[in-house]
């Protein structure tokens, strides 16, 4: 079978292309997906197998109010009816680099089975200029490191697609002249 100038279309493609970042939910409560997300992150890849990810569900309507006035995405947090917290434990840090690479690694499995469940999902980053007030309220320390809030829920609509840059403009042109 030929092969388009772009590839096979995969169902792998046709996940990372499709998912969305959702920022405005339904009521509907997704609990039973939350076990599924969890182990689709879980499987995600980690530097010695160390697997340095935690996470911490919030479905508290006093603790989601709280965490949205930290951040300018507070209608994402309100919208939402479940958050999940990830979390670096320090205790299976071997490298911070790698594990955060990691991590990010972890959240984007975690995104993706989501949106195949047909749950729509936000990874919030802008939240960790208040780190120090999340922990606080999530009632976390060290060891751990709070790093990331997914909100997680049935769309009120999928969002269109999104504009790419061109691979072009993302290649780097090689300094070498072999």
């Amino acid at each position: 079978m030929p092969r388009s100038p772009e590839g096979p279309d995969t169902a792998v493609r046709a996940a990372i292309r499709g998912r969305r970042s959702v920022r405005r939910f339904k009521s509907a409560d997704p609990s039973w997906a939350i076990r599924h997300v969890l182990e689709a992150g879980r499987w995600a890849p980690s530097g010695l197998n160390n697997q340095p990810w935690r996470f911490l569900v919030v479905k508290d309507p006093l603790r989601k109010r709280s965490l949205a006035r930290l951040t300018s995405c507070g209608t994402v947090i309100r919208s939402a009816p479940v958050l999940i917290a990830v979390c670096l434990d320090h205790r299976s840090s071997y490298h911070r680099e790698k594990d955060l690479m990691a991590i990010g690694a972890c959240i984007q499995n975690m995104l993706l089975e989501a949106d195949a469940l047909d749950l729509g999902t936000c990874w919030l980053g802008e939240i960790l200029n208040q780190r120090q007030r999340v922990e606080q309220t999530l009632g976390i320390g060290r060891p751990l490191e709070f790093l990331a809030l997914i909100a997680l829920g049935t769309p009120l609509k999928k969002p269109g697609w999104p504009r790419r840059k061109p691979l072009e403009k993302l290649m780097l042109a090689s300094r070498n002249k072999s």
